[in-house]
């Protein structure tokens, strides 16, 4: 069994606390489906009322960290360069519809690097959380990425833009060139449980665009201590704040990264003068 440091503790303890009022209202959502103003402003008031939460719990714990919320923004702490950055709602669509599959993420960033994670999810009980250099684990159970090796043996998660957010040409482009490729993609609508799902192993890599760093920094600690790797999608190192990820195991990372690429290279290249309309 694993112990956990007193650092991850206040964490998941902050986690914990939080997760009774949401999975509270999660309870209600089902009723307000109906209601003619629907759920929209209740799944608001929740995600607040969890942030707060939050807040007030790892205050009272580390009282010197600053934080960088979802909600509430950034606030600096009297600990320079020591902040919380927290989600505490990841997967508001899938609340608001009633769907169990959403989150709470929060990640502890040190002079720019993310030291802890913890990413909870609370209809089942699956408390994800890391530190560096002492790994990743699911509850008490240690974690690791995948050994696959082959893509078509290979499924992949994804994020995929929606009405007013994101390239949504250039993310088919993406699918299609990956589609050719893998076992199969799926997309669930939590980044957090995306990347704690590849650090478990259950996917074998993870790509999106358009993140923000409260989607990633908990999640990024995840895979990089159960074994994989995780960089921006054009190749750049800081996935947290870059807006982007890709993340897999040793095997299969740089292959996933061609593909991408490829995608978004064939888009830029010009078309052949033949096709050029009159």
């Amino acid at each position: 069994m694993a112990a956990r440091s007193a650092l991850i503790n206040v964490m998941v303890r902050a986690a914990e606390k939080a997760a009774k009022g949401l999975v509270r209202d999660f309870g209600e959502v089902e009723h307000l489906q109906v209601s003619r103003k629907g759920p929209s402003d209740f799944v608001s008031n929740a995600d607040l009322k969890a942030e707060r939460i939050l807040r007030e719990e790892l205050q009272k714990a580390r009282p010197d960290f600053g934080f960088l919320m979802e909600e509430s923004g950034a606030s600096k702490g009297a600990e320079a360069g020591t902040r919380w950055i927290v989600d505490p709602l990841d997967g508001t669509t899938n609340f608001l519809h009633g769907l169990p599959h959403w989150a709470i993420s929060i990640g502890l960033e040190k002079n720019g690097e993310i030291v802890a994670g913890v990413v909870y999810e609370p209809v089942h009980d699956q408390m994800f959380w890391a530190e560096k250099g002492a790994g990743a684990f699911l509850n008490h159970q240690r974690l690791r990425v995948s050994e696959r090796r082959n893509l078509a043996d290979s499924v992949i998660a994804t994020g995929i833009p929606f009405k007013g957010r994101g390239d949504h040409a250039g993310f088919l482009g993406e699918a299609e060139a990956m589609m050719k490729e893998v076992a199969g993609i799926r997309r669930f609508g939590a980044a957090s449980l995306d990347l704690a799902y590849v650090a478990a192993g259950r996917f074998d890599g993870y790509w999106e665009r358009g993140l923000s760093p409260w989607d990633a920094a908990a999640g990024v600690l995840l895979v990089t201590e159960a074994g994989g790797f995780v960089g921006e999608i054009g190749g750049g190192r800081n996935p947290v704040f870059g807006g982007s990820i890709l993340a897999a195991n040793s095997h299969l990372h740089l292959p996933l990264a061609k593909i991408l690429r490829s995608a978004a290279e064939g888009r830029k290249a010009p078309a052949p003068a033949g096709d050029a309309k009159a």
